[in-house]
């Protein structure tokens, strides 16, 4: 199985790199990589210092890391923080985070470059974020007896670990030393496969959202834009969420509307002001200035990173991605107090679920749906109720973070 496990990797590193012919995501895969043991070697150096390194998959997991991150390195400020990426995603955006002392992409995993990386960053403790499962850095650093954790864990039944043919990937598990998970479920079935190393901590990200919500600051331009209004934002869009809002416009008679797409480039963005068109009053973030942004009633947000600081000016949310692979982040806006919308598919994620069932969250199938949702949650009473119940639901969840690291023991 291991050989299969290698052969699946030499497969996937010749599959991006064709496609990082044509496709900029993936030649930012490939660029980051190139080259990366001297990269290392160059920015590390003869630092002696004491690292601890935390590896996330992409811009999601950082953001479940990161309260963790921040709380060791404020508990340990004499030790180093390696923080890596596998997506251009997530390092792309977070090269430059503060919080990290050394970012990095996660080179192949291979056996040899595992050993290397390893060998070159000397790790103390490691985290890996949510399901990050890559064998060979497991398996280098079970033989080299480092402590390593999952936080914010989650497992599902239909994961490898779990099939009849998982033997081998079962086995890959025993490198974790202990497993912080976010549900009882997950627990259960690490339980079923002999792993005993476990306990339910909870979910970092609504440590993280909260902390965004204590800590937020105005903003200028959207103070003006917003000026005496409802607003409507819909945050993480993709095409088929935003044809859904464009045939509702005219609805939004007392509302200002902010759009942020989860792709910000200008063929994307340019496709949203074709739609606007003849329809309403628009201008893009990136040419706003208060003189004129107060004269639009819909923002479009043409920058990556704002989002999660816009849900202060909102009144309801529309969460994209549920008529794709799956929503995006719904914490966000419900730590804010926000009624929540979104698209179908959003079964997977448990907080969505939940605030559904709460009368917090309202997922839609169609522009029928979604129409008749903002008709029940233009009233003040139904809105305000929804409101109360998103901001009791993430303050009832937070406390992850002291739980995990309070109980990680870090030494030396």
């Amino acid at each position: 199985m291991q050989l299969l496990y290698l052969i699946f990797v030499y497969l996937y590193l010749i599959a991006i790199k064709i496609a990082s012919l044509f496709n900029t995501k993936a030649k930012k895969w490939c660029d980051g990589r190139r080259a990366i043991f001297t990269k290392i070697a160059d920015v590390i150096g003869q630092d002696k210092s004491t690292r601890i390194w935390f590896h996330c998959a992409s811009l999601g997991e950082f953001e479940q890391g990161r309260p963790i991150i921040e709380r060791i390195k404020k508990q340990y400020p004499n030790y180093k923080i390696v923080l890596t990426f596998f997506s251009p995603s997530g390092y792309e955006v977070r090269k430059n985070y503060e919080g990290a002392d050394y970012i990095f992409y996660l080179p192949l995993d291979t056996i040899g470059a595992a050993s290397k990386f390893i060998e070159l960053i000397k790790p103390k403790v490691v985290f890996f974020v949510k399901y990050e499962f890559w064998f060979g850095y497991l398996n280098q650093l079970k033989i080299k007896n480092i402590p390593t954790y999952l936080v914010s864990g989650i497992f599902r039944e239909k994961q490898h670990f779990f099939k009849p043919y998982g033997l081998w990937f079962r086995k890959q598990l025993s490198a974790f030393t202990h497993f912080y998970l976010q549900d009882k479920n997950s627990e259960n079935l690490l339980h079923k496969i002999g792993y005993k190393n476990t306990m339910v901590s909870g979910d970092t990200r609504f440590d993280r959202v909260f902390e965004i919500s204590r800590t937020v600051k105005p903003n200028i331009l959207l103070d003006e834009f917003c000026k005496n209004k409802l607003v409507f934002i819909a945050g993480s869009t993709w095409s088929e969420d935003e044809k859904i809002i464009m045939s509702s416009v005219s609805l939004f008679d007392n509302y200002k509307i902010i759009i942020a797409p989860h792709e910000v480039d200008e063929k994307h963005i340019f496709s949203i002001e074709q739609s606007l068109k003849n329809k309403t009053t628009f201008i893009r973030y990136s040419k706003a200035i208060p003189n004129n942004i107060s004269n639009a009633q819909v923002l479009i947000i043409d920058n990556i990173g704002m989002l999660s600081s816009l849900y202060q000016y909102a009144s309801i949310a529309y969460i994209g991605g549920g008529f794709g692979k799956g929503i995006h982040n719904v914490l966000e806006p419900a730590t804010f107090a926000l009624p929540i919308i979104f698209g179908p598919n959003y079964k997977k994620f448990a907080e969505a679920t939940e605030l559904i069932d709460l009368g917090a969250a309202f997922p839609i199938q169609s522009t029928t749906d979604f129409k008749y949702i903002l008709n029940e949650l233009f009233n003040s009473s139904k809105r305000n109720e929804a409101a109360l119940v998103s901001e009791k639901y993430v303050h009832s969840k937070v406390g992850a973070t002291e739980t995990i690291v309070s109980s990680v023991q870090i030494t030396g």
